[in-house]
């Protein structure tokens, strides 16, 4: 009875521990699943690389001068038959007649004496900063010539023309322009010696030179060769 007894604690302590290796290798292999699961890689998503930047910001050039005025005017009336017509393109500048007028050496032209000035020979200001003489002396019209400030920028500041001053204004005009060239040629040669007059200055060629008489010629003959 003894010796069965023992036989029978063998076996059980046999079965025990076989279970118990039993559970630990499930145990084991059970960890060892979801760590291999997880090593796993996962696929990275597609990166499309960006595209070069652009530079969209227009080049810095010299000052444009268009040669109408600006401002919106009101649209005219146009018969239905006529709605097809292509509108008058502005003739594109090919030449230019410009004359400076310079103050003596150490004097400058105050602002607070030049706009009245400016203003009773029939200039117009612009939202550019010069002032325009348009082809109506009430500022209606394409631009005949231009009055500009002979130092950079070249433009006025109406609210500051009392604090403002300048020893010298240019004024200029494209070739062909709007309307009678000649005329046009005339009163900015007239409006340059009003200028020079008041203000004790002196008027110069394109060359910076006084202006003479030969010259003054030659700029009306290079206005007729673009007259119509």
């Amino acid at each position: 009875m003894a010796e069965e007894l023992r036989w029978a604690l063998i076996v059980i302590s046999a079965l025990v521990i076989g279970g118990l290796l039993i559970h630990g290798l499930w145990s084991v292999r059970k960890k060892e699943t979801p760590e291999q699961t997880d090593n796993t890689p996962k696929p990275q998503p597609k990166v499309e690389p960006a595209a070069p930047a652009t530079d969209n910001e227009p080049e810095l050039g010299d000052m444009n001068f268009s040669a109408v005025d600006e401002e919106p005017t009101a649209e005219p009336v146009v018969e239905e038959q006529q709605q097809d017509a292509a509108p008058a393109a502005a003739p594109e500048p090919q030449d230019f007649i410009i004359l400076h007028i310079e103050m003596p050496e150490g004097l400058s032209m105050a602002g607070s004496k030049l706009l009245p000035c400016v203003l009773s020979l029939g200039f117009k200001y612009s939202d550019e900063g010069f002032f325009n003489r348009h082809v109506e002396p009430s500022g209606n019209g394409p631009v005949l010539f231009r009055l500009v400030n002979m130092f950079n920028p070249g433009t006025f500041d109406i609210d500051n023309m009392e604090q403002f001053s300048t020893a010298g204004v240019s004024l200029f005009m494209t070739l062909p322009c709007e309307g009678d060239s000649l005329a046009a040629f005339n009163m900015l040669n007239s409006a340059a010696k009003k200028l020079s007059d008041e203000f004790g200055a002196t008027v110069l060629d394109h060359q910076r030179q006084p202006l003479s008489v030969e010259t003054v010629r030659s700029y009306v003959e290079k206005v007729r060769e673009f007259t119509a």
